[in-house]
């Protein structure tokens, strides 16, 4: 389905853009990141679990509670990166990913290899943050 990606390789400007080489790299490195993040959410949670014994000191429990407050803002960031590697896998299964999805033109290899989650060219990009402003 996919070709292997051989050790080492680094997609160029030198190939034609978005080769099978390049989406079986690209591919490989988001499934990567993902078990990565699987991992961390799962030890966030583990730590949450744990937190939930009662300190005697009012310091100390304060000082708890703000650890389980940031470990669950930590957790939902984490988990909305897992949202954008899935989006950006699903963008290869439709065959549209490294291509922007406000204008159709390629995103770029330096700005996938920086972010390859990123669904919008650098342009594209920045229109949209200074709409947002």
């Amino acid at each position: 389905m996919t070709e292997p990606v051989p050790a080492g390789y680094r997609p160029t400007e030198n190939e034609p853009y978005m080769n099978p080489r390049q989406i079986a790299y690209f591919r490989q490195k988001l499934l990567d990141m993902r078990a990565d993040l699987v991992r961390e959410i799962e030890r966030i949670d583990a730590l949450v679990s744990d937190e939930g014994i009662r300190e005697p000191d009012i310091g100390d429990q304060a000082s708890a509670e703000f650890d389980r407050e940031l470990n669950l803002l930590n957790r939902e960031r984490t988990r909305q990166i897992v949202a954008r590697v899935d989006r950006a896998l699903n963008r290869i299964a439709d065959d549209v990913y490294g291509y922007c999805e406000e204008t159709g033109e390629p995103i770029g290899l330096k700005r996938l290899e920086a972010e390859p989650t990123a669904a919008l060219s650098v342009e594209a990009q920045e229109r949209q943050e200074r709409a947002r402003r």
